[in-house]
């Protein structure tokens, strides 16, 4: 219902200038008849008319409508008529096909129109001869010139659509593979910790094996409902899961208690007073810590983290530096952790490093700019 009701608003237009070119023509005919010292017989009005009405169905069927407009105005000129308002009609026509069809058809279908206008140029009541070739052809090649023109020009408005929606979707699959490379990395390393305690707990010290076993239930929970909610943006036709809340800097009591389950104890600095900041800017920022821990679990060995929050005026500043042995993988090295952090800060226009601490360990920084509150 839509669409068809969608469809009018063209059809009304197309009614529109076949109307006005009905009134020019009625009215003009005759004043033009008169300025070229031509009269104008009982024939020239209902010329004019099928002329200016075939336009109202010129977008709907406009090869049907260049051949009606190009007989009438062919029989028109050819019965000595004077050159008028009905050219306008055939303007219409002709830019309607060049506009509208391919260029291949445009091109013969005009072609051929051309051919049957300068057919009055030879035979007819009164012949102008070949000093009417060119402005029979100026009526044909100006709006000809002009349809394709728009065609062209629309139909790379419509290229560069599909290209940035392309490019829109990508990108959207990418930051999607990111947030599920980020929930699964951490949650699987954490789980795989906790399992190895448990593992190494379950002979000597059973109630101390069931506690890393709960934490390993409580996280494969926690991560499973995060990545549920990541996951919401692939199927849009299901409303988004409420239960677990858009990832941020306010989880990272959640992700501390998690991580000293898996034995890194963390601690967490705050310099500066909390506020909320925009979702991208909270996401990225927690998502940078999540991973940094990640990465000491994976790779420092027995360590302790700490984690620092900056908040100023104009950005936000995290940091997390480990006493562990240092990341084997280079800041621009094999790998996906660190190279994603930097693509999510450099994103959003901020700042990203990542290196050896110089009190040993590894630091991982970010700063990301925000607005400031006035």
């Amino acid at each position: 219902m839509d669409r068809e009701r969608g469809d009018w608003g063209p059809r009304i237009l197309d009614g529109l200038v076949a109307l006005a070119l009905l009134v020019i023509g009625l009215a003009g005919t005759a004043p033009a008849g008169h300025n070229q010292g031509v009269d104008t017989g009982r024939v020239t009005y209902p010329l004019v008319v099928v002329a200016a009405l075939a336009v109202a169905v010129r977008r709907r069927w406009p090869l049907a409508t260049l051949a009606v407009v190009t007989a009438a105005s062919t029989a028109y000129l050819a019965l000595g008529y004077p050159y008028g308002p009905i050219l306008l009609s055939f303007f219409v026509a002709v830019y309607t096909v060049a506009a509208y069809r391919p260029l291949r058809v445009a091109a013969v279908a005009n072609g051929a129109a051309l051919l049957v206008l300068l057919t009055h140029v030879f035979v007819g009541v009164r012949p102008p001869g070949v000093v009417g070739l060119m402005p029979a052809a100026a009526w044909i090649v100006v709006p000809f010139a002009v349809g394709v023109t728009v065609r062209l020009g629309r139909e790379n408005a419509a290229r560069s659509r599909t290209d940035e929606a392309r490019r829109l979707a990508d990108a959207e699959r990418l930051r999607v593979a990111r947030e599920v490379h980020d929930v699964v990395g951490h949650g699987l390393a954490a789980i795989h910790l906790q399992a190895e305690i448990a593992l190494h707990l379950l002979a000597r010290k059973p109630e101390q094996a069931e506690a890393a076993l709960s934490a390993i239930s409580r996280t494969s929970k926690e991560a499973l409902d995060e990545l549920r909610v990541t996951l919401t943006v692939v199927r849009r036709d299901e409303a988004a899961d409420e239960r677990a809340p858009t990832p941020g800097l306010a989880q990272l009591p959640q992700l501390r208690e998690r991580l000293a389950g898996a034995g890194l104890p963390v601690t967490v600095e705050v310099d500066g007073a909390p506020r909320p900041l925009p979702v991208a800017v909270d996401l990225a920022a927690y998502r940078v810590v999540q991973e940094a821990l990640t990465n000491v679990l994976r790779h420092a060995g027995p360590a302790t983290a700490t984690v620092r929050i900056r908040y100023a005026p104009t950005e936000v500043a995290v940091e997390v530096t480990d006493t562990g042995r240092g990341a084997a993988t280079p800041a621009n090295g094999p790998g996906y952790g660190l190279a994603g952090m930097r693509e999510r800060v450099t994103a959003l226009g901020g700042v990203f490093t990542a290196g050896p601490a110089s009190a040993g360990g590894f630091r991982v920084s970010a700063t990301l700019p925000v607005e400031e509150v006035t």
